[in-house]
């Protein structure tokens, strides 16, 4: 039998990484006289990526974004937030005990996100996590990304999972819509940043902190 594995989101689930996402994109739109954003705005801005970032701020600011000055924002975005990893995004509470209590149990670990997939490894990389995910799969991993089913089912398949013995941890919408979309049960937590209460969002089961991320929590999902 395959072993379990659970697959994480990593902005707002895994890290938090709030301060680093608003430092970045303020650097990048600051420049274009953009007012910058809040920590306030941060849950209506992120779950899609850096593009989806920078244009939702200009449509929240009312300011026009030709393809051109996107692109020139990305870059800007990307470089800054790139050379400045890990700043000071940080593991949520209790994450690393319970990555090492799945892992003890024999559970794979991934992680699926919208973030592209250089800047979710170096992440991992710089916070000494990337070791401990058999893979991880960002927004251009592949040609569609959350809630696209493909994203998770692809993610799970390198990490050599089954999607039977899958279960979702996440923080926002894409998170409990790819793992229906997967037909896959969901775990929520409540610290990240999700701009409605996560319990509103229908996850299969929701924790209010890593201590409740148990073999036992998981395994029991496995025949909701």
């Amino acid at each position: 039998m395959s072993s379990p594995i659970v697959v994480f989101d990593l902005d707002g689930t895994l890290v938090d990484t709030a301060p680093d996402l608003v430092a970045s994109l303020n650097h990048a739109v600051t420049q274009a006289g953009v007012e910058p954003v809040t920590y306030g705005d941060l849950t209506h801005l992120v779950g899609h990526g850096a593009r989806a970032m920078i244009e939702r701020t200009f449509a929240m600011r009312q300011k026009p974004l030709a393809e051109d000055m996107l692109e020139w924002q990305l870059k800007e975005f990307v470089d800054f937030y790139h050379g400045s990893m890990p700043g000071d995004s940080l593991p949520y509470p209790g994450l690393v005990d319970a990555l090492d209590r799945l892992s003890g149990a024999g559970f794979k670990l991934a992680v699926c996100t919208n973030k592209p997939e250089k800047l979710a490894t170096r992440l991992l990389e710089r916070l000494e996590l990337i070791e401990r995910f058999a893979a991880i799969s960002g927004g251009d991993t592949f040609e569609v990304r959350k809630p696209d089913a493909a994203h998770l089912l692809r993610t799970v398949s390198n990490a050599g999972g089954l999607a039977t013995r899958a279960v979702m941890v996440g923080d926002s919408l894409n998170d409990f819509l790819v793992a229906r979309n997967a037909q896959v049960p969901s775990i929520a937590v409540p610290f990240g940043y999700s701009d409605v209460p996560v319990e509103s969002l229908d996850p299969t089961v929701v924790i209010s902190h890593f201590d409740e991320l148990t073999p036992d929590l998981v395994s029991g999902l496995f025949s909701k």
